[in-house]
């Protein structure tokens, strides 16, 4: 019989686009105010993968990568990316998104997207968002999954996940250490 075990915290990592890098100052204001300070940003990343956010939000868009320094418990990113959609919503010009906001978590083993999208692979988590296991690490790197989404698998990008994941250990060690 196996036995519940509590989950260990996990880093909360939130990505940005958009093709307006002034809203950054103002969302980042936002983020802060609910989960805490950022110790890892990214530089801007063109997010070129897809046209399909371009009807909505425009051309030449750009995405910018952040992690927090608190740790979260694994079960409130739903409560997180409903809270960020009310930031998307508060920056939208009508029913128009001027930037997208994907919170996500890291963990040693996996990187994890919420997203209000279902589909086979996503499991529900609560209040009509799902968990999408984006990456896996083995052997040293992360490993993409068939529907991981291309800007996910990209080097930059996984470079950026890699310090993430390095940070979250020793955040990790350091808090069972004392």
């Amino acid at each position: 019989m196996s036995h519940p075990t509590p989950p260990q915290p996990a880093k909360l990592v939130i990505g940005v686009f958009t093709n307006d890098k002034n809203l950054l100052p103002q969302v980042l204001e936002s983020l802060t105010n609910q989960f805490g300070d950022i110790d890892l940003i990214s530089p801007w990343i063109a997010f070129d993968y897809t046209r399909y956010y371009e009807p909505e939000m425009g051309p030449d868009l750009v995405r910018r990568m952040m992690a927090f320094k608190p740790l979260m418990d694994q079960d409130a990113l739903s409560s997180v990316k409903l809270a960020t959609n009310v930031i998307e919503a508060e920056l939208a010009t009508h029913t128009r998104r001027n930037i997208n906001i994907d919170p996500g978590y890291m963990l040693r083993e996996r990187f994890v997207l919420a997203t209000g999208k279902n589909f086979a692979h996503r499991i529900h988590i609560g209040s009509g968002i799902y968990a999408d296991l984006t990456l896996l690490f083995q052997k040293g790197a992360f490993q993409s999954l068939p529907w991981t989404y291309p800007d996910y698998k990209a080097p930059q990008m996984q470079s950026f996940l890699t310090q993430v994941r390095n940070k979250y250990i020793k955040d990790i060690t350091t808090a069972s250490e004392s």
